[in-house]
């Protein structure tokens, strides 16, 4: 068996990372691997399962407080401290397995021991957490949008409402370990006696058997369906926004909360504007006439048409702010700006009148009419006189 890989490394991270960075780098890394986008890369979904595997220990502050002492025998309930430094040199406690049952036994499973997990199984579990992305225009960004989402999930069971058991059967309590999911071994040690505690194998932890497992879902008590939902997509969201929506995951166990599904948006480029924060850049082509003389642009923006004049001698590059014409930020409402930058376009293809009036305005300019090239001259001429 393949040996793990540190959890901190799965998602890029550095070992003590704050849960802001943990959080940031799960949606990068499971964007890259999900399903959706890799369909039938069995790679891409073993990394997926990896990546989600290290966020559930790093994102859980109790795991990842183990996780960060004693690595994956911390939060691994398989794991023990079997090659950890603790191996063979204890062998003389019972044989295999035997030191981590005494650790067990005498911490009370905090090093992810069988009480623990049989603890663990028998409370109440939130469902899995779920990620969808959705790639909307740049337009929809902006000014919002509802989308139609279809996601393959398990669903609570129809058949017998999340129970898992048939009509007129019912989950009791597991006549083994009398419903306290647990199974207790006593063992004699040079340090005395402990008791193991590890979960019971009749019910696997949950203290409940059910009598006649429900038909539809085989006694789990939920399926995999397709469903399907509508997404309010707010204005004013940008590329890899997450939209949270609760309740919507998959179910819990033993009366645990449904999980939560997260959308991950892709905003695609327009094809005029570039956005910085909620502000839209704009490129202007202007000709030298429009430049030199001044004019009256029709400026667009991404729902109207404005006029904008810009001041005879315009220079190449320069930029004016519409104050209010950007994206409104999806918090505040506030609007952002445009900023429009006037490109000097020259002509490139000019016919003989055209060439003549050209050399007849170059000669009839001179340095003066120019502010840069007048202060280029002036300093050519200290530098040379």
């Amino acid at each position: 068996m393949a040996e793990k890989r540190d959890y901190y490394e799965v998602l890029g991270l550095k070992k003590g990372a704050s849960e802001s960075e943990i959080k940031s780098a799960f949606r990068k890394k499971a964007m890259q691997y999900h399903p959706d986008k890799n369909p039938g890369d069995k790679k891409a979904e073993e990394k997926f399962k990896e990546v989600n595997e290290a966020y559930s220990v790093l994102s859980d502050p109790d795991k990842k407080n183990k996780y960060d002492r004693f690595g994956h025998a911390g939060v691994d309930p398989g794991a023990g401290f079997g090659g950890s430094g603790f191996g063979g040199g204890f062998s003389g406690f019972g044989g295999a397995g035997g030191f981590e049952d005494i650790i067990d036994g005498m911490f009370g499973g905090m090093f992810g021991g069988g009480y623990s997990q049989s603890r663990r199984r028998n409370a109440p579990m939130k469902g899995r957490d779920l990620q969808k992305g959705v790639v909307i225009t740049f337009e929809e960004a902006a000014f919002g949008t509802k989308k139609q989402v279809t996601i393959n999930k398990y669903v609570e069971c129809e058949a017998c409402h999340g129970s898992g058991a048939a009509a007129g059967s019912a989950r009791t309590t597991c006549p083994k370990c009398s419903g306290t999911g647990e199974a207790r071994t006593t063992q004699r040690t040079p340090f005395g006696q402990f008791q193991s505690v590890t979960a019971c194998d009749r019910c696997e932890g949950t203290g409940k058997i059910i009598e006649t497992p429900c038909s539809e879902c085989g006694g789990t008590g939920k399926i995999r369906k397709d469903v399907t939902m509508s997404v309010d997509i707010p204005g004013g969201v940008d590329n890899d926004s997450v939209i949270s929506i609760k309740g919507q995951g998959e179910p819990g166990m033993n009366g645990g909360p449904f999980g939560d599904l997260y959308i991950a948006i892709t905003v695609k480029p327009h094809k005029l504007f570039k956005r910085k924060g909620q502000d839209l850049w704009l490129e202007i082509p202007v000709s030298f006439a429009q430049a030199a003389l001044g004019d009256e642009l029709v400026v667009p923006t991404l729902n109207e048409k404005v006029s904008y004049t810009i001041p005879a001698g315009t220079q190449p590059e320069t930029v004016f702010r519409l104050k209010g014409k950007g994206i409104r930020h999806v918090r505040s409402g506030k609007m952002g700006d445009l900023y429009v930058k006037v490109i000097l376009e020259v002509p490139t293809k000019l016919n003989s009148k055209q060439k003549k009036i050209i050399e007849e305005m170059g000669e009839a300019l001179t340095n003066d009419s120019y502010s840069k090239k007048k202060t280029f001259a002036e300093v050519m001429k200290e530098l040379f006189k």
